[in-house]
């Protein structure tokens, strides 16, 4: 059985969403600040949280259980829909960013894929870039790549399907779960990070190469 840990200190919102997920047969772990969010984490499968919390925030427990190499999945539930605020949660270690008010079904939806991610094992290759699913570890040649979860799911992207051409439709889809495409300037922002990263560790200026008008490629030198 899936262990969901539930981050929500208002009770109104963390009520139904208990009983949601106890309806979906998951097994969850339902706690109201930061401190023990980070603690109950290490044993849980999937983390729902919440940014507004008392004490730590969402953003710190992102953060340290990021810096422990944590990859579970977590997923942000915020009042703040401003895209800067959505930047800042995923850049914080997020997997995805819901807002509130939102519908549990769509929740429940984003869970559900979140674990379909974790559960794909597999090592990814191409030119000196290898990027393994199960442990979450990417290197370029013998270097490896510290990698925000963004970054992450961008670099398995594009590898995985090397050396076609991914949309910004595509990204936005699988790695944003949105079609929203004002986003499109956060792809640009992770891309160039992303890259810069890379040539740090001895990657070609252009192993992502823009597609103009299109979206985004792996090219060998």
């Amino acid at each position: 059985m899936v262990r969901v840990l539930l981050v929500e200190d208002d009770v109104d919102i963390a009520g139904p969403l208990l009983r949601a997920l106890k309806r979906e047969d998951y097994e969850v772990v339902h706690v109201i600040n930061g401190k023990d969010a980070v603690r109950a984490a290490q044993n849980c499968e999937v983390v729902i949280l919440d940014l507004g919390l008392p004490g730590l925030d969402g953003l710190d427990v992102c953060r340290q259980l990021r810096s422990t190499g944590s990859t579970v999945p977590i997923i942000v539930l915020s009042a703040r829909a401003e895209e800067l605020d959505l930047i800042i949660g995923l850049d914080a270690g997020a997997d995805d960013y819901v807002t509130k008010p939102f519908r549990t079904s769509e929740l429940l939806a984003r869970i559900r894929a979140a674990i379909r991610r974790s559960a794909v094992a597999t090592v990814l290759s191409f030119d000196d870039l290898t990027v393994d699913t199960a442990t979450h570890v990417a290197h370029y040649g013998d270097e490896l790549l510290i990698l925000t979860p963004k970054e992450y799911e961008l670099l398995v992207m594009l590898v995985k399907h090397a050396p076609h051409v991914v949309t910004r439709e595509q990204i936005l889809k699988d790695v944003w779960q949105t079609d929203w495409f004002g986003a499109s300037k956060t792809i640009d922002m992770h891309i160039s990070t992303l890259r810069k990263k890379l040539e740090v560790a001895g990657s070609h200026k252009d192993l992502i190469a823009t597609v103009r008008g299109v979206g985004f490629r792996c090219a060998k030198e």
